[in-house]
């Protein structure tokens, strides 16, 4: 009798990118890790991360989501901080329903995949990134057709570097400070700037990227939240980056630097950071999520 067994790969996302408030994401070179196998026992082993290890455990879910998980035993080694704006939640939806497509030949395309974990995750820009790789442009789009995201390469010579607090942000707390309306002028500024940074990034123009990482639309709104994460964003360019944004729902930051002076602006950020938070070279990832032949 041959055992399924299946490993997929799948990795951390930055979602909104300075202007791209759910719209924009990049995939980042963290990943997480699951493993599937049929055992005839159903159990969970979340690598000693503090999620549930039963089957309200993210990766189960979004795997029942289409396949019955009874007999399999599902191992979880991630790299990806939680509730920190790093797309924890949308890689375990990812890597749970590539790993039920592969594992019993669904035969599903990309495209439905993105589907099903949009409706689960409630917003695509994470998703899309962590399916996807690169850099991901998601469509919003009301009804039940949901276009796939457009995706982009990232741009050659630029680099991301995460400063990681050790604090956690809930996303339900993050969303919460939005306003239900913005003034006209905030967003036609977000509306330029993210026009200038999609092209920066589809160009490779290092100063068209930092022009376009200006956003007056949610890390303002936010800024209560995590204060420290904005002083340190307003630093960015003085600590010699291309630019810095927060990452998703936050606290997270992301900073954007030329190749060959990463490692001075990791060097500036350990001297300014001190012991709140994490400091981590994260090189865009241009794969998306991966089921590796065993």
């Amino acid at each position: 009798m041959t055992i399924r067994r299946r490993l997929v790969r799948v990795p951390a996302s930055s979602a909104n990118l300075g202007p791209g408030y759910d719209v924009l994401a990049a995939a980042l070179s963290l990943q997480l890790e699951l493993e599937v196998t049929e055992t005839g026992e159903f159990s969970v082993d979340t690598g000693g991360q503090p999620v549930p290890d039963d089957r309200g455990n993210l990766c189960v879910r979004a795997f029942e989501a289409l396949h019955p998980a009874d007999g399999l035993r599902f191992e979880i080694r991630s790299e990806i901080p939680l509730a920190r704006g790093l797309g924890s939640s949308a890689a375990a939806i990812v890597a749970g329903l590539a790993a039920a497509d592969h594992m019993f030949e669904l035969g599903l395309e990309r495209e439905q995949i993105y589907a099903h974990a949009v409706e689960l995750e409630g917003h695509p820009d994470n998703v899309g990134a962590a399916l996807y790789g690169g850099f991901v442009v998601c469509p919003q789009v009301d009804g039940e057709q949901r276009p796939g995201p457009v995706r982009l390469d990232p741009p050659e010579g630029v680099e991301g570097v995460v400063v990681i607090p050790h604090a956690e942000v809930p996303t339900e707390q993050a969303r919460a400070a939005m306003p239900s309306e913005v003034p006209v002028t905030d967003a036609v500024a977000n509306i330029a700037a993210a026009a200038q940074l999609v092209l920066g990034i589809e160009r490779s123009d290092l100063t068209l990227i930092s022009r376009g990482l200006a956003d007056r639309l949610h890390q303002p709104n936010r800024a209560g939240i995590y204060p420290r994460s904005m002083e340190l964003l307003a630093e960015a360019k003085d600590l010699g980056a291309i630019g810095a944004t927060i990452s998703g729902a936050g606290p997270a930051l992301l900073f954007w630097c030329f190749w060959q002076d990463t490692g001075k602006v990791m060097q500036a950020l350990r001297e300014r950071v001190g012991d709140w938070a994490e400091i981590r070279r994260t090189p865009f990832s241009p794969l998306g999520a991966d089921v590796p032949e065993l």
